[in-house]
């Protein structure tokens, strides 16, 4: 029996992992979805002092007080960046770590530093999106966020190739919150040898693009690096989590 502790992408929550969850819980393996605070069910939480670090210590706090080892520690787009900081404080309760369409952040770079923007341009972005999530829902409090949850408009692409059931879609656009800003402002740090020596892999969904693709070419041609291939939108979980669940399962059965 394997341990897999899933850590979701900025604006979502432990939620999102529904449908991968019962067909590796069906294999035999623990299964742990913890939802980083201010997003989810704890976006009630949010507030302008929630930076990576909180992130990074919820899912430590997650490992320890589990008394979780040997995970298999899985982060989804924005989680790349979590879970690369929680292998420098936690590498002792890691099996390996899998990249599943996330950023993957060197040491000292951040998701501001990732997606190549200006950091006060970043600041008066984040506060825009806050300022019209407040509009649209005024049970929250008007505070930055990094991204203003999806729309409708933005997943009706895959709505129309047929990934994503419009079932699926109105229950992403439900659950999606704001993202706390500081997050993608604060950098990673990755120094230690045992976490920089832990087996990785790289799992892309090629219907997505973006930087993603350049993470993934990375992982393709730099050593250390698995890399594994979804037909799938960026939102795998939601669009494939099937397929998902074998490429999980099919890491544990390579492992060494």
């Amino acid at each position: 029996m394997s341990t897999f502790v899933l850590v979701h992408g900025a604006g979502s929550g432990g939620w999102n992992w529904r449908k991968v969850i019962p067909p590796l819980r069906a294999a035999g393996h623990r299964v742990y979805t913890p939802t980083l605070t201010g997003c989810g069910e704890r976006a009630h939480l949010n507030r302008a002092g929630i930076g990576l670090e909180t992130h990074i210590l919820d899912v430590v706090g997650t490992l320890r007080w589990e008394e979780l080892s040997e995970v298999v520690l899985v982060g989804h787009s924005y989680g790349g960046n979590v879970i690369t900081g929680v292998a420098e404080l936690a590498h002792d309760r890691l099996a390996q770590l899998v990249y599943l369409d996330a950023n993957v952040p060197r040491d000292g770079e951040s998701m501001v530093d990732l997606m190549g923007q200006d950091p006060r341009t970043f600041r008066e972005r984040a506060a825009d999106r806050g300022a019209r999530w407040w509009r649209r829902d005024p049970a929250f409090p008007d505070l930055p966020a990094a991204e203003a949850p999806v729309t409708p408009e933005l997943l009706a692409p895959m709505v129309e190739r047929g990934l994503l059931t419009e079932a699926d879609r109105d229950w992403l656009v439900r659950n999606f919150v704001p993202h706390p800003a500081q997050t993608y402002l604060d950098p990673v740090r990755l120094r230690h040898p045992a976490a920089l020596a832990l087996p990785r892999t790289y799992i892309y969904c090629t219907l997505t693009g973006g930087p993603f693709g350049a993470f993934a070419e990375r992982a393709r041609i730099e050593p250390g690096w698995r890399y594994r291939e979804l037909v799938s939108g960026h939102d795998a979980q939601t669009m494939v989590p099937d397929a998902l669940a074998d490429t999980l399962l099919g890491l544990l059965a390579q492992e060494g």
